[in-house]
């Protein structure tokens, strides 16, 4: 199949509301949203194409909700993507980031979103628990100082953030610090605004 022969990524919109047919809970949505934003952030730092790894982003973990174990998402989703004919390349990125599927992270797309996933979710904690409840002031200092303690977000798998940022070749806390900056472009959106909108 050549490059001409790829059906076009879908809108934007039409992405978004096909998530939301098959996500109920806002947290997820938001947890997609933030990842979305974060792979736009880096297909633009790259000279990359926004659309394509945006929509990566934000279709990444649309059929958790219906496949909640790593045994099935992401790869009973994926037959669902190809139904409704989004990209091969966006698939096998989807795929690429669960470690069950057997799908190698490849291209920096696929490497970008395997380190912008599990981190928005620590940075979207670290954010919650701040007086102002805001990505505003939130500097990559204080998603350190709270990294440190394994108590908080203990569910977070630290290790795994460390090695996926190495994969993508990046330094942890620059992404950390660029994660929070593609973020605060939507804060409104996830709700992190707080006491400084």
């Amino acid at each position: 199949m050549t490059r001409d022969e790829i059906i076009p990524v879908p809108a934007r919109e039409e992405a978004l509301a096909f998530v939301r047919e098959y996500v109920k809970n806002e947290g997820l949505v938001r947890h997609m949203l933030c990842v979305e934003a974060a792979m736009r952030f880096y297909a633009e730092k790259f000279g990359a194409d926004v659309e394509l790894w945006g929509l990566t982003g934000l279709l990444h973990d649309f059929d958790w909700e219906i496949h909640p174990t790593i045994e099935e998402h992401p790869s009973l989703g994926a037959p669902i993507l190809e139904q409704h004919g989004v990209d091969p390349v966006i698939v096998r990125a989807i795929l690429s980031h669960g470690d069950n599927t057997g799908v190698t992270r490849d291209s920096q797309m696929e490497k970008a979103l395997n380190a912008c996933d599990e981190i928005t979710g620590l940075i979207t904690a670290v954010a919650l628990v701040r007086p102002s409840r805001s990505l505003y002031d939130l500097e990559a200092s204080s998603v350190k100082k709270k990294w440190k303690d394994r108590a908080f977000a203990a569910g977070t798998d630290r290790s795994g953030m460390e090695l996926a940022a190495a994969e993508f070749g990046i330094d942890l806390w620059e992404h950390v610090g660029n994660v929070i900056t593609a973020m605060r472009h939507i804060a409104p959106e996830l709700g992190l605004v707080g006491t400084l909108g």
